[in-house]
């Protein structure tokens, strides 16, 4: 099947969308690290959303369009619009202990609306994935219903999660955004973006995106469903900033498998060279 990269987009949008809508008529006290209520709460959220997970996506999804542009105006855009974006990578710019909108979010935002812009702009990418890819994200998003119920702002266990018991006091699962939701769908979009070049740089990135995707996927669902049930004490190291823990050991590890193993086919000389070299070998 093929799709759009417009499609990822479009799936970021909605999450913001009903991220507004949720922090504005939520109580706080039910959220995760917000103070603000009302409509400038729910706008205050989404503006960090589009810091940490969007801008994440949005760097590479912004430089392709502008490849696609092809016009010199073009692609220095889309490396203006990567460098705001990578302003996200900078310690403080996203403090999950205050997810409060502050000034400095501003600047990864504006390279999202940038990237934006250039994919609007661009011809659409349409991007050829197999079925591993589409059992990929249908794992994920079976994984993720816990954290969408509690984006649109309700409780919802489906017969199989831990959401609204009590855990020390709170709600296993808060409502409001999840940072397990933002793995999922990192890992979901680098699949695409696996697919949407072929080039060495973009395959590294969309590998490591990948990895962290799933690991964050992983710690997340571990902490609020086998920890809180009880099943276990062992508790996945946070893997959100970089860190010399195990969690950060398997990010490197896998990404690396990724990329090992999700680049082109060797070419036709390649193939010729390596079975000449193969012929030659004693015995």
């Amino acid at each position: 099947m093929t799709i759009s990269t417009r499609a990822v987009w479009a799936a970021y949008g909605a999450v913001a969308t009903a991220m507004v809508v949720t922090y504005a008529r939520i109580d706080p006290a039910e959220l995760y690290h917000v103070s603000r209520t009302g409509l400038p709460g729910g706008l205050s959220r989404a503006l960090v959303y589009l810091n940490f997970s969007v801008a994440l996506v949005a760097l590479p999804l912004g430089v392709l369009a502008a490849w696609r542009i092809g016009t010199r105006v073009a692609r220095a855009a889309g490396i203006v619009a990567a460098t705001l974006c990578a302003v996200v990578a900078v310690p403080g710019v996203v403090d999950q202990g205050d997810l409060d909108a502050r000034w400095v979010n501003a600047i990864p935002a504006a390279g999202v609306v940038l990237a934006l812009a250039l994919e609007l702009r661009a011809r659409t990418q349409r991007v050829r994935v197999g079925r591993g890819t589409v059992v990929a994200w249908i794992t994920l998003g079976l994984l993720s219903l816990v954290w969408l119920a509690a984006e649109l702002g309700f409780h919802a266990s489906f017969g199989v999660f831990r959401a609204g018991e009590p855990w020390h006091g709170e709600a296993s699962v808060h409502l409001g955004h999840h940072h397990g939701l933002d793995g999922a769908m990192l890992a979901a979009s680098a699949l695409v973006l696996l697919h949407a070049s072929r080039r060495l740089v973009s395959r590294a990135y969309a590998s490591l995106l990948l990895a962290y995707g799933l690991v964050n996927c992983t710690q997340d669902a571990w902490f609020e469903q086998v920890v809180k049930r009880g099943w276990s004490t062992h508790d996945i190291p946070s893997a959100l900033h970089p860190a010399l823990n195990g969690s950060w050991l398997a990010i490197v590890l896998i990404a690396a498998i990724v990329l090992l193993y999700s680049g082109p086919p060797p070419s036709t000389g390649s193939r010729a060279i390596i079975a000449g070299w193969l012929r030659s070998r004693p015995g």
